[in-house]
């Protein structure tokens, strides 16, 4: 019997499936998109995300970040990396990293789509496979999470996140925030002639018309057009009950997202991978949701009250002025999310 199945072959189960077979495990994906697969990333990998990959055996290749700049077009405050540098890197390159990593330890990658599941006492049954667990890592929008009736609503209205590369040198070794009473725009070098521009907004409007409310970034960017297609994401919210139901456990933003504001998805889908699969390994998968409320507890903290005085519109503008009179604040608020 196969010991551990992960419904998803994206970050958070690739990472899931690498921590069970490096404990000698049996793990199998299943994932219906053939490898690499591209999404709507903000493509920059915080230093414990870097530490959280190299953890895994995971090397990827991407322009050094040294920081973070926030700015309002106006006024500025950036704060260095206190543990090393973080790495900005294209979606596409960290998917084929995770997934030769996978192959090279003998990870077997099915391709199907998990629509239900089956357990009883010592196994469980997905996609016409059956194991002793199953781990949930379908994704913002689990279609298992709802099926295992783990779903609970998110209040308040939803953001969303909207990407697109441009071909330009990056004029930068910072991920650079601007902020804007509409939302904000993450520029995050991801090449020697590529940057990624996402937005974040609670606003649904075209990527153009979210753009336009950054004027001081339209002007680093004119003369160019975008090089790859907008992709977008969202609602980003998302809650669940709980983070185990029987012989399934939920991982990555399957279990639960606050939001992308902090550039933490990668680090959080390593952290609660190994969580789960430690936890398994050790006999013990009752501890997991302790052991996933213990490693996103600060992430959720942190990107809660940030997001909370990034809600309105009278509060964002004065983020950026808070920053940047207090720079000492600024960096410790940088330091806590890595």
């Amino acid at each position: 019997m196969i010991d551990v199945l992960v419904a998803g072959g994206g970050p958070a189960g690739l990472a899931a499936a690498i921590r069970a077979a490096s404990a000698g495990l049996e793990a199998v994906v299943v994932e219906p998109r053939a490898a690499p697969v591209d999404k709507a990333c903000g493509e920059g990998i915080m230093p414990g995300g870097v530490a959280a990959l190299r953890g895994l055996g995971v090397r990827v290749e991407g322009r050094e970040l040294r920081g973070i700049r926030y700015t309002d077009g106006h006024r500025s405050a950036e704060a260095a990396f206190r543990g090393g540098p973080g790495a900005g890197v294209r979606r596409t390159d960290l998917h084929d990293a995770l997934h030769e990593r996978a192959a090279a330890l003998g990870v077997r990658v099915v391709p199907a789509k998990v629509h239900g599941v089956r357990q009883d006492e010592r196994s469980v049954t997905a996609a016409g496979l059956t194991a002793r667990w199953l781990i949930a890592a379908d994704g913002l929008h689990s279609p298992l999470r709802r099926t295992l009736g783990l779903d609970r609503p998110a209040p308040g209205p939803g953001r969303y996140g909207l990407r697109r590369h441009y071909p330009v040198a990056p004029w930068t070794d910072h991920v650079e925030v601007h902020w804007s009473r509409y939302g904000e725009a993450y520029v995050t070098p991801v090449g020697d002639r590529l940057v990624g521009v996402a937005v974040l907004s609670r606003d649904r409007r075209p990527y153009d018309r979210h753009l336009a409310a950054f004027p001081a970034l339209v002007a680093r960017l004119a003369g160019t057009t975008g090089a790859t297609p907008v992709r977008g994401a969202g609602p980003l919210r998302q809650r669940a009950l709980d983070r185990r139901a029987g012989r399934v456990l939920l991982v990555g933003d399957a279990a639960g997202y606050v939001d992308a504001l902090t550039g933490e998805g990668i680090a959080l889908a390593a952290a609660t991978a190994t969580a789960a699969v430690d936890c398994l390994t050790a006999g013990r998968p009752e501890d997991y949701p302790r052991r996933w409320a213990r490693v996103t507890r600060r992430h959720r903290w942190l990107t809660a009250a940030l997001l909370g005085a990034a809600g309105h519109p009278s509060s964002a503008r004065l983020i950026v002025a808070a920053a940047h009179r207090a720079p000492a604040v600024f960096r410790t608020a940088v330091h806590a999310l890595q």
